[in-house]
């Protein structure tokens, strides 16, 4: 008995060619905002002579974790100074944290919103399972065709899958407050908005941050694949090095990606440790 294929393939071609058709106008904003953001950044961090850069980045780490912390982001950025891919690592690095700040702004409200209302969350919990086990590649597909080639495709493949990190975390840490202290909140008359923002979401900060962490970390192991859609970068020197089978070129452009992720991975460890404290 030949059972029929189900046209999977065709609804979601279908639908793409609906949205395209359809929603023009939305992607192009999407494209024009998104894309000023990280040629923005991108600008900012080439506009200082590249020293100086690491001389702010280095202080920067060293308020956040002291002197192990500054002398890695010290030493690591003088690598890839050295090495030649400063401006590249830069670009990444403009592409990493536009594409982790949309997954903030988008994921936080919808953590709140999967914490308190149980419906919502079970609709929210097998999508997020669905972007984060389906392969990276295929995000590129729908993101090139609605934002052409170059970093904006780039950056909102990194958000679909890096955001679900955020939205899971926020939601079980709001979930993980005591129960008596909103209990206690409710008996002395809180709204819902100030048992959210005065209870709730400074209990969850630890929590919050540890998916912000993973969200940051997401976004940077997108660099490679975002750079065959052409999103600058070092992650295109990785990409090209592979291409062409240059080993050395590729572990040299593979360092600055290191140096960048253990440099960002720490300091939002440190900085979820400062706000626990506080």
């Amino acid at each position: 008995m030949n059972v029929p294929k189900i046209p999977i393939g065709e609804w979601v071609e279908s639908l793409e060619g609906w949205l395209e058709t359809n929603f023009e106008p939305f992607f192009k904003g999407v494209k024009l905002v998104v894309g000023n953001i990280v040629n923005g950044l991108a600008d900012g961090f080439n506009f200082l002579p590249p020293l100086i850069m690491i001389v702010i980045f280095t202080i920067l780490a060293f308020w956040l974790g002291r002197f192990r912390l500054g002398a890695f982001t010290l030493l690591g950025l003088l690598l890839v100074l050295n090495l030649g891919y400063w401006e590249h690592t830069m670009d990444t690095l403009a592409l990493v944290l536009t594409a982790s700040f949309i997954s903030i702004v988008l994921g936080v409200p919808i953590g709140i919103l999967c914490a308190g209302n149980r419906r919502v969350q079970s609709i929210i919990t097998p999508i997020l399972d669905l972007m984060q086990t389906m392969p990276a590649f295929v995000y590129l597909l729908p993101a090139v065709a609605f934002f052409s080639l170059g970093v904006v495709p780039g950056v909102i493949a990194s958000v679909i899958f890096s955001i679900p990190p955020t939205i899971r975390l926020t939601s079980l840490g709001i979930r993980q407050v005591p129960e008596d202290l909103v209990e206690a909140a409710d008996a002395f008359g809180s709204t819902g908005m100030q048992k959210l923002i005065k209870v709730q979401l400074p209990i969850a900060i630890p929590t919050i941050m540890a998916g912000i962490n993973q969200t940051i970390m997401l976004s940077l192991s997108m660099v490679v694949i975002a750079s065959m859609i052409g999103a600058q970068g070092v992650g295109a020197d990785v990409y090209k090095a592979v291409t062409q089978a240059k080993t050395g070129i590729g572990t040299e452009a593979g360092l600055a990606v290191v140096v960048l992720a253990i440099m960002l991975d720490r300091m939002t460890q440190k900085l979820a440790k400062k706000n626990k404290k506080g």
